[in-house]
């Protein structure tokens, strides 16, 4: 085993769950699950494998990994989602490692798929990210969609061989609204910074979007999944705009919460932190 602490985020997440489980557990023996109150069989499978499981209030994405990884064993975190599968080069890759120095955190190539159809172009053709880090200098952002890393100044960046595995979006509606949902926490993230929506952003900003991704990026090349893929940028760009825009304009926000109701949901919440 690998001194390396697995955390992953779920909620009804019992159709992939498993798989990913099966290939962690040949590095690790740390595997931490923090559930937002699935209701299908996610519990019942990752505690049948040996997980920690610990059900935590929904606080945002990068908050509630952060609550997993205060609850690892080891310092050294892999932190996936539920629908990533790491395959066997990756794991190869990570019990290879030293782990010998905290400063030094891993990227990891990602392949992405459209249903089970392999993406090769376009934006999810070339995705990769930093999953492997020590907790002692890393931690996730706290922002209310798209968390990154916080990576200290004197960090070194070392790339990872094998893959993970992402399994995306099912088909067109459910990737329509993931978009959706993103656009809404991006348009709240937008207004919290005092970001505006411009002419540019809203009606220029799409459309580079679109031909950025089905056309400099050889997006045309996945077929109707790359087109479908270039489509969804091109409205969740225009959609966080849009909402960002009707928020800013809407002296009560409570009347606007029939369209965007998650920023009724996330400034309610904020207000309870405080």
């Amino acid at each position: 085993m690998v001194p390396v602490s697995v955390v992953i985020i779920t909620k009804n997440e019992a159709e992939m769950i498993s798989r990913s489980i099966t290939m962690l557990k040949q590095i690790t023996d740390d595997i931490i699950v923090v559930d937002n109150g699935s209701t299908d069989q996610t519990l019942d499978i990752t505690q049948a494998n040996g997980c920690r499981v610990y059900q935590k209030n929904w606080d945002g994405y990068g908050a509630n990994k952060n609550k997993g990884i205060a609850l690892a064993r080891y310092n050294w975190i892999l932190s996936i989602d539920a629908d990533e599968i790491p395959d066997s080069a990756l794991l190869s890759s990570i019990a290879d490692l030293k782990l010998d120095d905290s400063n030094t955190v891993y990227d990891i190539p990602f392949k992405a798929y459209y249903g089970d159809k392999p993406i090769n172009f376009g934006i999810w053709g070339r995705d990769h990210h930093i999953r492997l880090f020590n907790r002692k200098h890393v931690k996730w952002s706290e922002t209310p969609v798209h968390e990154a890393l916080i990576l200290p100044q004197n960090i070194c960046v070392k790339k990872l061989k094998g893959h993970l595995h992402h399994y995306s979006v099912k088909n067109v509606q459910e990737h329509e609204a993931k978009i959706t949902h993103y656009a809404q926490l991006s348009a709240l993230k937008y207004l919290q910074s005092g970001k505006k929506a411009s002419f540019i952003k809203l009606y220029i900003a799409p459309v580079f979007h679109f031909i950025k991704t089905y056309v400099f990026l050889l997006g045309f090349l996945d077929g109707k999944e790359g087109l479908n893929i270039a489509k969804m940028a091109l409205k969740n760009t225009w959609l966080k705009y849009h909402y960002l825009n009707k928020a800013q304009h809407t002296p009560n926000i409570e009347s606007y919460t029939h369209e965007i109701p998650v920023l009724k949901y996330e400034l309610k919440a904020d207000t309870h932190a405080e």
